[in-house]
């Protein structure tokens, strides 16, 4: 089960250092002209979690396999994306491939970095880049709405079910709000996603400002943060240059090198994590001697769902899964303990997956 975030943003804000220290690669050139990055780049990172430690520890398991999350590098958009401008076709079908998008807007001033559109304005930047994807959805519902207003005429359910859903999300992209806007009922969920639609996906705007900013962010920042409120959308705080420089630190001298900036964590590990819950998942772990094992599942999944992310024949010859919350097997100080203490409970295949829960799953194939 993949999940992936698409980093985007206008030329020059940072999108590729902030990817090459996620990935700590080298993997898309980070340079200072436009269109340095010409294909996506993909990259996996394990999900910050100190549970899995904990875990690991108690399971006295030999090895730690965190879960985790894609992210692709892709290249930056400019005015005019929609009609072509730039690389704009190319990198608007990338985008559309994402579950979610990271939008790096610069808010530092001063360096040596051009940038696109002549000064700093974060705010400005979100909006050119969000009309070009508006944009982008309203000229592809135009299209697609010849060819089911047919098949609606001809009795197509699912055709008159998605005729009704272009109507507000028409609507609202010609006001200059973005798809995701639209409330949307449950069943029509799968007909909204059928439609990929860019401005549909989940958003988290990731704030790159200078070092000395890192810690509390700045008037830029803040504006940024202010939208987001508005729009329900999620903000972080990061700066690429030091994310890039602990990408570059050996993990034992990481945590000493943070402090001395006065961080408590990297940036980068609150970036993974807001997109892990943009994307709207939870963990779910497996314990043993030889690993302590994080999984990632859709929120509201139930048990089989859960065991397939392991093996699809778990999920097929699901019987029950022994499951102990997390908090309970802590207290136990692990499996033996916490089923002693009559905290492992068996459930079914209508039991919902609460985030932490520790599965041993039964199946039969």
């Amino acid at each position: 089960m993949g999940f992936n975030c698409g980093i985007v943003g206008l030329p020059n804000v940072g999108k590729s250092t902030l990817f090459n220290a996620l990935t700590a690669t080298q993997a898309a050139e980070a340079a200072n002209y436009p269109f340095c990055t010409i294909e996506p780049n993909v990259g996996r990172v394990g999900v910050p979690d100190k549970r899995l430690d904990i875990l690991a520890e108690l399971g006295k398991s030999a090895k730690i396999v965190p879960t985790q999350l894609e992210f692709v590098d892709i290249a930056g958009l400019v005015r005019g994306a929609s009609r072509g401008e730039g690389l704009g076709n190319q990198f608007l079908g990338n985008i559309r491939e994402t579950d979610a998008i990271v939008h790096v807007l610069r808010c530092f001033t001063g360096g040596d970095v051009t940038h696109v559109e002549g000064t700093v304005d974060p705010v400005r930047d979100a909006e050119i880049v969000e009309t070009e994807l508006m944009l982008a959805d309203l000229d592809s519902l135009e299209k697609r709405e010849t060819g089911l207003t047919k098949r609606a005429r001809g009795g197509d359910k699912e055709a008159i079910a998605t005729l009704e859903l272009l109507g507000p999300l028409t609507a609202a992209l010609r006001e200059g709000k973005p798809a995701r806007a639209v409330t949307v009922t449950e069943a029509q969920k799968p007909l909204l996603k059928g439609l990929q639609l860019l401005t549909a996906k989940p958003v988290l705007y990731a704030c790159n400002v200078d070092e000395g900013d890192a810690a509390k962010g700045n008037q830029y920042s803040a504006r940024v943060f202010a939208k987001a409120a508005e729009e329900r959308a999620a903000a972080v705080v990061i700066s690429a240059a030091i994310e890039a420089e602990v990408a570059q630190l050996a993990e034992a001298d990481r945590a000493d090198y943070l402090a001395s900036l006065g961080l408590e964590e990297a940036g980068l590990d609150r970036v993974i994590r807001a997109g892990y819950g943009l994307l709207g998942l939870l963990t779910f772990f497996t314990v043993g001697p030889k690993e302590a094992h994080a999984w990632t599942v859709r929120a509201g999944a139930k048990g089989p769902e859960a065991a397939g992310v392991i093996h699809t024949d778990f999920e097929k010859g699901f019987i029950r899964a022994e499951t102990i919350a997390y908090e309970d097997f802590v207290a136990g100080k692990g499996e033996q303990g916490a089923k002693d203490a009559g905290k492992m409970r068996l459930e079914g295949k209508e039991y919902v997956v609460q985030d932490g829960d520790i599965f041993h799953f039964r199946f039969n194939v």
